[in-house]
């Protein structure tokens, strides 16, 4: 069995693919289980593969750019594992990460998704716990998620670069959405109001803090678009809320 860790790549965050390769390298999976790495450069750059090692399992591609939600579906369909999991590159996964999301779908199969608990990492490499309260390690019953998100201004109750998900889930749910930020958001939303979640309390990645992180920007919620993306975020997830009720019309 296989999963697929995906990862879209822009310019500012090519130096710090080795970083996350290596956090997947040390990666310990259950027997019988191996990953695959999914790296998808947003643009024809070129520049990507000649920062990775060369791995076999390690497979990178590009394309014409269009934004982090259009290089997460072309790695999507590249793909050929039975979960996706998501990667930044700027981000790392923590020691024994993959083998609990793999533990937890595979134990549960009513799961379709899983979330972790995550540290910020910092720029002197020190770590801090997420400046969010995080909800008790188990399942994660649908509605919720999307329940948290209307009653706390856009906010998720889970961090999204975290995700794990089903391939045929996320290949049902259309993949991430064509949006030049909150993408993963938007799938993590989807995702929760037609399928059960499972929270894993144990960090499960080092989110690096840095300048040039789109979520760093000073006015990153405060624009007409964000609330506009925001909006489209949760009107698709309470259509598909509706549709699995019967109550589209």
């Amino acid at each position: 069995m296989k999963i697929s860790v995906v990862t879209p790549v822009h310019a500012p965050s090519i130096p710090y693919l080795a970083d996350a390769y290596e956090s997947l390298r040390l990666q310990e999976l259950p027997d019988g289980w191996t990953w695959e790495w999914l790296v998808q450069e947003d643009g024809r750059a070129g520049k990507v593969a000649a920062a990775l090692p060369d791995d076999p399992r390690v497979r990178v591609g590009s394309g014409k750019q269009g934004g982090p939600g259009v290089a997460r579906n072309i790695a999507m369909a590249r793909s050929d594992g039975a979960l996706l999991r998501v990667l930044d590159a700027d981000d790392q996964l923590t020691a024994g990460a993959l083998a609990r999301e793999i533990d937890a779908l595979v134990s549960q199969p009513g799961i379709g998704w899983t979330t972790s608990s995550v540290l910020d990492l910092m720029p002197d490499g020190s770590t801090v716990g997420w400046q969010h309260a995080d909800p008790p390690g188990g399942k994660l019953p649908r509605t919720g998620v999307l329940d948290y998100f209307q009653q706390n201004n856009y906010r998720l109750p889970v961090h999204p670069a975290t995700l794990c998900i089903r391939r045929e889930l996320a290949l049902a749910l259309g993949g991430w959405m064509a949006l030049p930020g909150g993408e993963d958001t938007g799938l993590l939303l989807a995702a929760s109001v037609v399928a059960d979640g499972y929270f894993i309390a144990e960090p499960g990645l080092l989110y690096r803090k840095h300048p040039d992180q789109i979520t760093a920007q000073a006015d990153w919620t405060a624009t007409e678009e964000w609330h506009l993306r925001m909006g489209l975020i949760e009107s698709r997830a309470v259509a598909l809320q509706r549709l699995t009720v019967g109550t589209i019309v």
